[in-house]
């Protein structure tokens, strides 16, 4: 079998799915990447069998049939050729791949198709179109906030909750909680599943804000098609914690603050603090916010003073700044709106406006009790 198709493009497909792949696997059939031609279409399947990703491209074929090329040494040729034509020439009885380009050629072993693992099956799906915008802003929105906690693997993914009238995302790593809604965009009926972050940091590399997704789910698995990728991964099992119950429901004491300045600020005194608890204080007293830290051990302190809105009795809370930080750097706002209740329960934090009037947007930060 021949077929012949541009080194860039077939680089950019191949990049595309490349994600998913594991720098090692126990399956050697995993280190490849499945060429299947039929009707001069070309699939190019990644997988680590949790996870599959498939792309299409049309290419100049003489047959239809499929083998498995090596990931890896096929990525690192492709980056060092200039965009030019080349010519794969395959035989099925040898596994033999050769190259052939402007300058030279190639060879390669491939491996025995048949050996790759099938999709899994996915008959009975409930599906939702979304837009890429809605898709790539509740990943970018949430994924900060999952764990790494492999003893807790229901944390180290997104939780999706689907319903009639909203969709809602959600993630935590039990320090800082994010819950991320969209209004303007509703299932049939109601659902809900945990997905894994390396997915979704595959769909978050190759998602546009104009594509149009299909999101088709089971009770194992979930598909998602746009553009000329499809992705299919398996969930994760178990049980998502209530979320609801760690939000406080009443936060007397409003802080609304410059997001930038309070940003800039916090990453300034963030140097001094003591690497083991990245403890900060905020003290806030009338229109005046303080900004806190030390590191006995080497004599280190630092704080900051400024201006802002504040309604609510004097009060001193302490967070981890490396939290805190992360959440005002996932916030789009302008301003943001600190609610709290007392010092020893969670900071609740919002924009204090947002770019879509369907959208909301809670990030939760749990405390420090302050040595």
């Amino acid at each position: 079998m021949n077929f012949i198709v541009s080194s860039s493009y077939l680089l950019r497909h191949l990049q595309s799915v490349s994600g998913v792949l594991n720098t090692s696997n126990t399956i050697p059939i995993l280190d490849n990447f499945l060429f299947d031609i039929e009707n001069k279409v070309l699939s190019i399947t990644a997988s680590d069998t949790e996870t599959t990703m498939i792309t299409k491209l049309d290419v100049e074929a003489n047959s239809n049939g499929k083998i498995a090329i090596p990931a890896k040494l096929l990525l690192e040729f492709l980056k060092n050729l200039p965009d030019q034509p080349c010519t794969f020439s395959i035989d099925f009885e040898t596994k033999l791949i050769e190259i052939t380009y402007d300058n030279g050629n190639n060879k390669m072993i491939g491996y025995d198709a048949e050996e790759f693992p099938k999709l899994p099956s996915h008959e009975t799906t409930d599906s939702i179109k979304l837009t890429g915008e809605i898709l790539s802003k509740a990943i970018s929105k949430t994924l900060f906030a999952t764990s790494n906690d492999d003893l807790k693997p229901v944390l180290c993914g997104v939780f999706c909750e689907f319903t009639p009238e909203y969709l809602t995302f959600v993630a935590t790593d039990a320090h800082k909680m994010v819950v991320y809604t969209r209004k303007d965009s509703a299932a049939s009926g109601s659902a809900s599943f945990i997905i894994p972050k390396k997915p979704l940091n595959a769909i978050k590399a190759n998602i546009s804000v104009d594509s149009e997704v299909l999101l088709e789910y089971n009770k194992t698995n979930a598909i998602f098609s746009f553009n000329d990728i499809k992705l299919v991964c398996r969930l994760i099992d178990g049980k998502y914690p209530n979320y609801h119950a760690v939000i406080p429901l009443e936060n007397p004491n409003v802080l609304k603050v410059e997001r930038n300045v309070l940003l800039s600020a916090l990453k300034r005194v963030s140097i001094f603090v003591n690497k083991s608890t990245y403890q900060i204080r905020l003290k806030i007293a009338g229109s005046e916010l303080k900004i806190d830290a030390e590191d006995i051990d080497f004599s280190n302190e630092s704080n900051e003073r400024m201006t802002c809105v504040y309604n609510g009795e004097d009060m001193e809370i302490g967070f981890n700044a490396r939290f805190l930080i992360e959440i005002l750097s996932n916030i789009d706002s302008e301003e943001i709106i600190l609610n709290m209740s007392t010092p020893k329960k969670a900071g609740i934090i919002n924009p204090a406006t947002y770019s879509n009037p369907h959208e909301d947007l809670l990030m939760l930060i749990m405390p420090i009790t302050i040595n």
